[in-house]
């Protein structure tokens, strides 16, 4: 197997404070992959045997419900580790990870985690970061389900998505992956109905431009004062 460039992933916040020598180490035993849109990386329950790291294309992160109902949990951007089980305790996946688009990963033999973690305490750090990270958000979103306004929920995702996967073009900011109005309303605990509404609203007022799952964000500000609840001046 080719030798893995490190140039591809040094700049990554994964491997920040490491040094060339030790992430050459990370990339030796590392293997690559290749995930075609909407296959699944790994499934919810089953056992963590592998970690990964994001290098290109977008994952969808899903928890199903005990009564059945799919919940889009987040959508991981390249750069990030993605099925870190060890590091919340656990030794199944809690979610499904499945790619958004096609995705480009390397992948890890979960017993590796304890030997890494130790050897390379900023790798360590690194990743509780991600965790806490992951769980500020969590937590955020659930204020949001809990007091907000549908409309603050929903401009909110939106928000979130520019922010982790935006990108800048001659109309806007546009997340630059596939993005149905049901992912929308799956992540906001809403309905398909009330986010068509929305996004067709802000379309005619020329805050948002949406069309074939594909969203721009043409006044970031706009969409800003509604995820706060202010009202526009």
């Amino acid at each position: 197997m080719a030798k893995i460039d490190r140039s591809i992933v040094e700049e990554m916040e994964a491997f920040a404070g490491l040094a060339a020598a030790d992430i050459d180490e990370f990339l030796d035993r590392a293997t690559p992959l290749r995930v075609a849109k909407d296959k699944a990386i790994f499934a919810q329950d089953e056992e963590a045997e592998r970690f990964f790291l994001l290098l290109d294309g977008v994952v969808r992160v899903v928890q199903n419900t005990k009564d059945g109902h799919q919940v889009i949990a987040r959508y991981v951007a390249a750069g990030s580790f993605i099925g870190i089980a060890p590091a919340i305790g656990r030794t199944r996946y809690p979610a499904t990870a499945e790619a958004a688009i096609d995705c480009v990963a390397l992948s890890w033999p979960m017993g590796l985690w304890p030997e890494l973690s130790a050897r390379f305490p900023q790798f360590a750090a690194n990743t509780y970061k991600t965790v806490g990270m992951r769980l500020a958000e969590t937590q955020e979103r659930v204020v949001e389900l809990s007091i907000a306004q549908v409309e603050q929920r929903v401009a909110n995702a939106v928000l979130r998505l520019v922010r982790q996967t935006g990108k800048k073009t001659k109309d806007g900011i546009a997340i630059e992956f596939p993005l149905s109005r049901q992912d929308i309303a799956e992540m906001t605990g809403t309905t398909l109905h009330t986010v068509s509404r929305l996004l067709s609203a802000w379309e005619g007022a020329g805050i948002v431009s949406s069309r074939r799952q594909k969203i721009t964000v043409v006044d970031p500000h706009r969409l800003m004062v509604i995820g706060q609840g202010r009202p526009e001046t």
